[in-house]
């Protein structure tokens, strides 16, 4: 399944700019994402049974927002890639670095982002979508415990994320519109091998990120043992798993994002975000 926040009503996407509303499908049953996250194993078996006699409509890709756009916690894993642990001179961590972005930073595929003062970076992740409440589970059952996958860019404003000894991540990463994913859920059954897609970025046309996340260090189903062993995941918490090789703050000289810059960030089956960059005097907003 392919499955789209238009405007907050979640939509079945079966093509390209075409799908079909749920709320009304489902006369109401789920005629939100938080509904949806909240009935998962449910709404999976209405969708089987009922998706495709369905009839299709269109929509405009531009109104779709974050596929999961209230999760009651955020996740962020770093040097979760092993060229991405070398550019950094850094040594591969025994056990995942897990810190959070705040669900304030979160926003659609396609928005425009206001540039803090400070250096502002990018990073490309693949994000995980949970689909029903974990606790404890093994990695052998992890992926039954996942919704979906999608696009994320953990922006991040070095200055401020680096602050302090030791550094504490979050702040720099969470100013608004910092954590655009999107532009849909894609299930795992829709993907070959969901742990071995291609996934980059480019900054105004240039690749700036190129990997396969079958590199992970800590791959999705460990990542969600080794979280649910301490906490509980809810439904429509996401994870962003972590970015390969190519940002900004450690090439020479460090390149960071400027005002007028177009991110455009990737993963093979999923889709596109783009983001664009505004100094705080623009009247536009996060989108």
């Amino acid at each position: 399944m392919r499955i789209g926040n238009l405007q907050g009503t979640p939509w079945m996407i079966t093509g390209d700019g075409e799908g079909f509303d749920i709320a009304m499908a489902s006369a109401g049953t789920y005629a939100s994402m938080q509904d949806l996250y909240a009935k998962w194993p449910e709404f999976a078996e209405w969708a089987a049974a009922e998706a495709t006699s369905q009839p299709s409509g269109a929509f405009d890709p531009n109104d779709l927002e974050a596929p999961s756009p209230a999760p009651r916690q955020v996740f962020a894993v770093g040097l979760n890639y092993l060229d991405h642990i070398s550019e950094a001179g850094l040594q591969v961590p025994d056990e995942p670095a897990v810190f959070t972005k705040f669900v304030s930073s979160l926003a659609g595929p396609h928005c425009d982002v206001i540039l803090p003062s400070g250096n502002v970076d990018w990073e490309v992740e693949l994000v995980v979508v949970i689909g029903k409440v974990t606790r404890t589970v093994k990695a052998q059952d992890a992926w039954s415990h996942v919704a979906g996958l999608t696009v994320g860019q953990d922006i991040s404003e070095r200055d401020l994320q680096l602050v302090g000894n030791p550094a504490q991540f979050s702040l720099g990463k969470s100013f608004p519109g910092f954590a655009p994913t999107g532009p849909v859920l894609v299930t795992p059954d829709e993907f070959d091998n969901p742990s071995d897609l291609e996934i980059g970025c480019y900054l105004n046309g240039e690749q700036m990120q190129k990997a396969r996340t079958s590199q992970l260090v800590f791959p999705i189903d460990m990542l969600i043992e080794k979280l649910s062993a301490v906490l509980t995941l809810y439904p429509g918490d996401i994870i962003f798993t972590g970015t390969p090789a190519g940002v900004g703050a450690v090439q020479s000289p460090p390149r960071y994002i400027n005002a007028g810059d177009e991110l455009v960030s990737y993963i093979e089956g999923i889709g596109r975000l783009t983001q664009n960059f505004r100094n705080s005097s623009s009247k536009r907003m996060i989108g």
